[in-house]
């Protein structure tokens, strides 16, 4: 199974999402989602699981912590995660779920380290080019041995 992993897309969806993610078969975003248009276009690619981030409008009501369970393995996002310091209410569904991977966004930086028996992604910032940061997205491939991970840049 192929699982395209995207964040804080801050009301802007790169052209190259499209091409990147065709034939994964779910999308998770990490939060800092925009307006929901952002979703629906994702969701024209595959089913989608989105959390809130900190600057979405509490109006839209994306929930704020999601556990969704692919090809027999579950997955925690929340957007603002410290991986070596679970705390608060995804601490404590991350101990209570024990998933294999969280996915979290905020930091607009890519992350991938298994600490605690599960694996910590982030991956990365999609919005809008800005500060001259690096942008990218993500697919994580669902394999009998484990998830396989693989960043994309976005231009």
């Amino acid at each position: 199974m192929k699982i395209g992993v995207i964040s804080d897309t801050h009301n802007y969806l790169d052209p190259a999402v499209a091409r990147l993610f065709e034939g994964v078969d779910h999308i998770l975003h990490g939060g800092d989602i925009g307006l929901p248009r952002i979703l629906l276009e994702l969701g024209q690619i595959a089913p989608v699981t989105s959390v809130a981030g900190n600057t979405d409008d509490p109006l839209f009501r994306y929930p704020l912590i999601e556990v969704v369970t692919l090809a027999g393995r579950k997955f925690l996002l929340h957007h603002i995660v410290d991986p070596r310091a679970p705390a608060g209410e995804w601490g404590s569904r991350w101990e209570c779920e024990r998933p294999a991977g969280v996915v979290f966004g905020h930091t607009h930086r890519p992350f991938c380290e298994t600490l605690g028996g599960g694996l910590f992604f982030n991956p990365g910032y999609a919005g809008r080019s800005r500060f001259r940061m690096e942008r990218s997205v993500a697919i994580l491939h669902l394999e009998e041995t484990g998830i396989r991970p693989e960043f994309f840049p976005l231009g």
